[in-house]
């Protein structure tokens, strides 16, 4: 059985004060119940963690998880939780290669967000999403009526501010940092009894991350993150996910001043700033203009006004996933490909 409920006040929940690459609002286990650590990696339940301003308690190891997001999905998969996933949806892009076939008979439920009668079908014990804007009410079901049903919920910390959902309605106020996606994998890893495999997921994203941004240096010059969208584009912001890739390898984000993970601006902003190089979401989707990468130049060549950005005549574009933008274990990727881009093109920068 696994219950939650609604923290009693904001100072009940102790949010831990992150540094480094995501700066959601924290979850930890509780600390006053130290029989929740068996001592030998094993979890002893039952197991408290304090999620977004959400107690969640957690009588035995899910069996039953629907992942309502990529990000959320692609970590229960590196952990080896394929045989617990009954149901993903929300996909920007398709599965990582090395995941491919364990999450090949997992059930797609939607591309995009599924209904709740759907979410429903699947018998969950369990649902993770990477972003709150599910938990909303008008979302997939909010955190609230999953508890009345038994159901135990878990938010990414990537997305969580002073216990508040960014995507869900709240605000960033503090710049992401890569602490708090391995906060979220050392949490799933520890409700479903692999703290172990956590760890090493951990270390490996640690080990490639560090090789990817050895001696790399764009020496500040200007980028811009866009996701998707060609009437009004949707751009990193300067304390989100993406803007944490510019800040690892020495760019400045071209709309650094803006809050929103993904502000939606005009094109006459982005000719005004000109950035130096431009970041192509290449999106494995068709949910707006211009997701695909194809669309994204195709547009920025043919039109009119930002085909004079000195970036678009040079074609000094680097091509992202939308998952390798997003807090998520690909951001290792992401920093991969850059480091691709730069070894190629510092010459000429």
């Amino acid at each position: 059985m696994i219950t939650s409920m609604r923290a009693l006040s904001a100072t009940v929940a102790t949010a831990i004060v992150l540094v480094g690459v995501t700066g959601c609002g924290a979850s930890e286990v509780i600390a006053s119940q130290p029989e929740a650590a068996s001592g030998d990696g094993r979890t002893a339940y039952p197991l408290t963690v304090e999620n977004c301003g959400v107690e969640v308690t957690v009588e035995a190891a899910p069996a039953r998880v629907v992942s309502l997001d990529q990000n959320s999905t692609e970590i229960l998969l590196s952990l080896g939780l394929e045989d617990r996933l009954v149901g993903t949806a929300s996909w920007t892009d398709l599965v990582l290669d090395s995941l491919a076939a364990a999450n090949e008979d997992v059930l797609r439920l939607a591309d995009n967000a599924p209904s709740y009668e759907v979410l429903l079908g699947t018998d969950p014990d369990f649902v993770t999403a990477s972003f709150g804007r599910h938990y909303n009410d008008g979302g997939v079901v909010t955190r609230g009526r999953l508890e009345e049903t038994g159901v135990g919920s878990y938010l990414s910390p990537t997305d969580c501010d002073n216990g508040q959902s960014v995507n869900g309605g709240g605000t960033r106020t503090t710049a992401l940092t890569v602490d708090a996606l391995y906060q979220e994998i050392r949490e799933l890893a520890e409700i479903f009894d692999v703290a172990d495999r956590g760890e090493q997921l951990i270390a490996e994203l640690q080990t490639r991350a560090k090789a990817a941004t050895e001696g790399v240096d764009f020496e500040g010059r200007s980028v811009m993150f866009w996701f998707a969208d060609t009437k009004t584009p949707y751009v990193a912001g300067g304390l989100g996910a993406a803007s944490l890739l510019a800040s690892m390898t020495g760019m400045t984000n071209a709309f650094a001043d803006a809050s929103d993970d993904w502000p939606a601006v005009g094109w006459e902003s982005v000719v005004s700033d000109s950035p130096d190089i431009i970041v192509l979401g290449d999106l494995q989707r068709d949910r707006f203009p211009g997701d695909r990468l194809d669309e994204k130049i195709d547009f920025l060549q043919q039109d009119a006004l930002v085909s004079s950005l000195d970036a678009v005549q040079n074609d000094r574009f680097i091509a992202l996933h939308g998952a390798e933008m997003n807090p998520s274990i690909r951001f290792v990727d992401g920093l991969e490909k850059i480091q691709a881009w730069w070894t190629a093109n510092r010459a000429v920068l």
